[in-house]
């Protein structure tokens, strides 16, 4: 128990992470997700967006997600580049967090964006979703969470299965506590998202203005 004790700042920076994540796409989507309203180009046809939609529950692949993913995929790797020591356990376990990870943070985002929220999540609503729910989930969340425990099983190396398996439920099991947590400040967040975007509020025009002024007047 203590051990696993020990590892909640490191879940819960984790966490953070995932909510920082969740609220940057926020303020880059905005109302329309998978970067449908973004500058980027989308891929249905070709071999690799056939490959990643079938990986992807299929979701389109888009410039956003094909740039958007990888970074998250190697920030979890970081720490391998400071002197973490690597092996297949090691490696085993930071797949499984990002499986599980990336999961929260989709959740996060739904929670958050204010046309979405609750209500919105459910079958039909949310057309980069698939089709098959069970419950209050789309598929793909319970798939990604199994997978996720099936590779710190094959990959538990020397440590005892049972273990591995406590420690990422439990790590898991912290996630999702915290999501619930973080719930409560949905209702102050989109007041604040709602009062940063009235009407009259935006001050991009002034801010380019002033710019153009000084660069003029530093000539």
């Amino acid at each position: 128990m203590s051990q696993l004790l020990s590892s909640l700042p490191g879940h819960g920076l984790l966490f953070l992470y995932a909510f920082l994540f969740a609220l940057a796409e926020i303020e880059i989507e905005g109302p329309s997700g998978w970067a449908e309203a973004l500058p980027t180009w989308f891929r249905v046809t070709p071999w690799y967006a056939r490959l990643f939609s079938f990986v992807m529950a299929g979701k389109p692949l888009t410039g956003y997600h094909a740039v958007m993913l990888p970074l998250t995929f190697v920030s979890f790797h970081v720490g391998f580049a400071f002197g973490q020591p690597w092996s297949v356990a090691t490696e085993a376990t930071v797949l499984s967090r990002f499986f599980f990870w990336i999961i929260i943070w989709d959740v996060i985002w739904f929670l958050f964006n204010p046309p979405f929220g609750w209500a919105r999540f459910r079958p039909g609503q949310v057309w980069w979703l698939g089709k098959l729910w069970l419950g209050p989930f789309p598929q793909e969340y319970w798939s990604g969470a199994a997978f996720s425990f099936i590779l710190v099983a094959v990959g538990h190396g020397t440590t005892p299965l049972r273990t591995v398996l406590v420690d990422h439920a439990f790590f898991c099991a912290t996630l999702v506590a915290l999501t619930l947590v973080c719930t409560l400040a949905i209702p102050r967040y989109q007041r604040w998202y709602h009062h940063m975007r009235r009407e009259g509020a935006d001050e991009r025009q002034l801010a380019i203005k002033r710019e153009i002024q000084q660069r003029v007047s530093g000539v």
